[in-house]
Parts: C-alpha cells; sequence; structure tokens
C-alpha cells in the first residue's frame, strides 16, 4: 500500500471514528441524568435508610401529616446531613476532576494528575499546619479568620507546590515530562514529610483532624462549606471554557501554540491559579482524595474525544457521578461505621493507572 493509500485509510478510520461519538449536548445532558440518579440513590442509602416513597414528603415536596415522627426524623437526615453531603461530595468531585483534565492538557501528559504530582499533598501539609497553628499563640491572633484560615492555607499550599513543580519541570518555555513526574514524587513525598512532622507533635484532637486530611473523608460537610466550594466551581467552570481553546491548540507544543495566536505564559499563569485553587479548596473540605483526576478525564478522552470545551465541563459532572457514588459506597458498605472515601478512590484509580503505564508499553489494551 503507497503512503498516501495509508494516510487515507487513517484518515477514514478517525473520521469514522470522529462520526461514533454522540453529540456534546447528548453527552452533557446524559451525564447529568447519571448524576441525579446517583445522587437520589445516595439520598435514599445509608445507616438511616430513607425508602424512595418518604423521599419526596422527607425533601418537602408535599406534606404528609400521618408521617409524624418518622418524617422529621428524616427531614433532619435528609438536609442537615445527606444534602450537603450529596452536594459536597459532587463539587469535589467536579473540582478534582476539572484540576486533572487542565494539568494533563498543560503538560500533555495523560499521567498528569494533582494528587500523583504532589498538588494536593502541598495543600493536605498547608491545611495541616493550620490545623495545629490555631492553638498557638500566632493561632489567637488569626481567629478573626478562622473558618476561612483551612482553606486559604490549602489553596495557597496547592498554588506554591504547583508552581514549584512547573519551574522545576519547565527550561526554555519547555516542560520535561520525566523531570515534572520525578519533582512531583520529591515534592509528594517533602510534603507528606512535613504532614508526619506535625503529626509528631500534634496533640490528640489535632490529631485526629490531621487524619482526616490523610485518609479523605466527607463526614464534615456542612452549608457553611458548600459556600466555600459553590463560587470557586462556577469560577473554573465559567474560566475553564475560556481556556478550552488554548489547551487544545497548546497539545500540539508551545510554539505552535504561540504562532496560532495564544498567549502561552498567560495561559500557563491561569492554569497553575486555577488548578492550585480548585485542588486547593477541595483539600479543604475532604482531604486528600486521589485518582480522581487522573481516572476521569482519561476515560472522558476515550469517549468523547480531547477537545476541552467539551471535556472540562463532562469532566466536572464525570468526576462529581464518580464521587457522589464512591462516598455512598464509604458509608454503606461498613454501616454504622465509615470508610475513608481516600480508600476507595485509591483502590480504584491505582489500578487504572497500572493499566494507563502498560498500555503506553503496549502490553494491554484499554
Amino acid at each position: 500500500m503507497s503512503v498516501a493509500a495509508e494516510r487515507g485509510a487513517r484518515g477514514g478510520q478517525r473520521r469514522a471514528g470522529l462520526s461514533l461519538r454522540p453529540p456534546a449536548t447528548l453527552t452533557l445532558l446524559c451525564l447529568l441524568a447519571a448524576l441525579a440518579g446517583t445522587a437520589l440513590i445516595a439520598l435514599t442509602v445509608g445507616a438511616a435508610g430513607i425508602p424512595l416513597a418518604r423521599l419526596p414528603a422527607a425533601l418537602g415536596l408535599w406534606s404528609d401529616g400521618a408521617a409524624g415522627p418518622l418524617l422529621a426524623r428524616d427531614q433532619l437526615v435528609v438536609w442537615s446531613i445527606r444534602v450537603p453531603r450529596i452536594a459536597a461530595a459532587a463539587m469535589v468531585g467536579g473540582l478534582l476532576a476539572m484540576s486533572g483534565a487542565i494539568m494533563q492538557g498543560l503538560f500533555r501528559n495523560p499521567l498528569a494528575d494533582p494528587a500523583l504530582v504532589g498538588v494536593s499533598s502541598g495543600g493536605a501539609f498547608a491545611a495541616a499546619a493550620a490545623i495545629v497553628l490555631t492553638d498557638s499563640h500566632l493561632g489567637a491572633s488569626l481567629q478573626f479568620i478562622q473558618h476561612q484560615l483551612l482553606p486559604i492555607a490549602a489553596c495557597a499550599g496547592s498554588l506554591i507546590t504547583t508552581i514549584v513543580l512547573y519551574g522545576i519541570a519547565s527550561r526554555g518555555g519547555r516542560t520535561s515530562i520525566a523531570i515534572f513526574l520525578l519533582a512531583g514524587l520529591a515534592l509528594a513525598a517533602i510534603a507528606n514529610a512535613g504532614i508526619g512532622l506535625l503529626v509528631f507533635v500534634a496533640d490528640d484532637r489535632q490529631l485526629r483532624d490531621i487524619t482526616f486530611w490523610l485518609l479523605g473523608s466527607l463526614s464534615g460537610a456542612t452549608w457553611t462549606k458548600l459556600t466555600t466550594l459553590a463560587p470557586v466551581l462556577a469560577i473554573a467552570l465559567i474560566a475553564c471554557l475560556w481556556i478550552a481553546r488554548g489547551l487544545d491548540v497548546l497539545v500540539l507544543g508551545e510554539a505552535e501554540a504561540f504562532h496560532s495566536g495564544v498567549d502561552v505564559e498567560r495561559l500557563k499563569r491561569i492554569s497553575i491559579v486555577l488548578v492550585s485553587a480548585m485542588t486547593g479548596v477541595a483539600v479543604s473540605v475532604c482531604g486528600v482524595i486521589s485518582f480522581v483526576g487522573i481516572v476521569v478525564p482519561h476515560l472522558l478522552r476515550l469517549v468523547i474525544g480531547p477537545a476541552h470545551r467539551l471535556l472540562l465541563p463532562a469532566s466536572a459532572i464525570s468526576g462529581a457521578i464518580l464521587l457522589v457514588g464512591a462516598d455512598t459506597v464509604a458509608r454503606t458498605i461498613v454501616a454504622p461505621a465509615e470508610m475513608p472515601i481516600g480508600i476507595l478512590t485509591a483502590a480504584i484509580g491505582a489500578p487504572f493507572f497500572l493499566a494507563m503505564l502498560l498500555r503506553q508499553r503496549g502490553l494491554v489494551s484499554l
């Protein structure tokens, strides 16, 4: 077969693959329907089960005067515990998945992930330091921002880690993927060493709080924390749609993107700040939850393609589905106790990550 014929055959295969992909609107609607179904299941199951027939009354969609104390209990469970927790899981999952998609587009590497390269660990170290700091003399002078101190510290820790990582991996306008991954592992080790030191000096209460960040849990989700997550998620969605074209062109290389009219350096700065803010806020609410940012974007690229204008919002919805489902399993699989959600996401994501590595070496098909 001639070279021209072979190229034509490959082009036909690509066009055939593109024609099999569903329309963007249909994809997002299907994902939203899946998210609604997952949230509905999460509302009904748990240590205090609420049958589907009683759920509308518990949500206040209609009144049931005959229910009595049972209705009051259902409403308390739904509005005080499950709705905030489900909303927090959806927002955190969306933030982590979008962070992974942005990092993969920025570094042009499907293995990039905020938790894998130490960004989440940097945020967790800063959050743990804030926990210990609040009981010190210096922390007493910061009581006026006590509730905001934790998310601010987590965002700052994630931002510093991301900037250091990018500075180490980039030279002469180019980013070394190998150095990027190795530097991420080194920064994660340094952050974990710092967390270990804080664990050593912490008292019992501080130790329990720090353990929460290490294992990851959504048990502390409240309406107040949702007010921290919601603005960041809204800003991130708007910003992601704005940088989507730049990330698409950046796949060709930084020089090609520059000649296509993309301000590469500004795109890098915006992406770094976005990833740091999204990861830091997520860590401040639920601790370190790994592999969400690597599994979700990679699977979506196989299904809907690499175009970031669809990939980023689809990642947000899919990450929400994954984390709401994982949190539902975490609080029911060992009920009335609760399994840390970070254990579940690691159990799902680690084999997937190994499969990706083997696929890159041509040993398996994924």
